[in-house]
């Protein structure tokens, strides 16, 4: 099975470098030289199927890749919004993929319905599941164990255990 590991933002250089948001906690084993990856792009952008790391980097805090089949700065713009695609590995026992996450319903402790998990927003310093609320409000949870203790990949659910108000915040109250 592929899982998102990236997504493609703004060209960084003239010599075909992008920057990308991870969706991956190993960017540096991940992104090595010679890597590929299957791509995920608007029709019509002309974005190659399959991408091949040429150079990784990390600069102020930002990824950049470059890939073989991008030569320049041109090539790099049309890159921009296309998602990464690699296959899923078996060595994370305590980790969990955006693809694994997504659609999951989440209850909190007493098993009241409190909505569904649309994405997974990584942080430079923290994760956080973005939950929409049975109310169609959208708020974004830490992913921590402490409020997040359980989560159930074949029974489709996951435990929300939320600090009082932190709901109220994504409501602006």
């Amino acid at each position: 099975m592929n899982v998102l590991v990236a997504r493609i933002g703004k060209p960084h250089s003239l010599h075909g470098e992008v920057t990308v948001r991870l969706h991956t906690d190993d960017p540096a084993g991940r992104f090595a030289p010679g890597a590929t990856f299957a791509t995920q792009a608007a029709a019509g952008t002309g974005v190659p199927k399959t991408l091949t790391v040429r150079t990784a980097r990390a600069h102020n805090g930002v990824w950049l890749l470059a890939f073989d089949e991008i030569p320049d700065r041109t090539g790099a713009e049309s890159l921009r919004g296309t998602k990464l695609f690699a296959e899923q590995t078996d060595d994370a026992e305590d980790g969990w993929y955006e693809d694994d996450l997504v659609g999951l319903t989440a209850y909190d402790p007493s098993g009241a319905v409190l909505g569904v998990i649309v994405a997974l927003a990584v942080g430079a310093a923290q994760d956080r599941l973005v939950l929409r609320l049975s109310d169609g409000v959208e708020a974004q949870i830490p992913f921590v164990e402490a409020i997040v203790p359980t989560i159930d990949i074949p029974g489709s659910r996951v435990v929300i255990d939320a600090p009082a108000g932190l709901f109220d915040l994504a409501r602006g109250l």
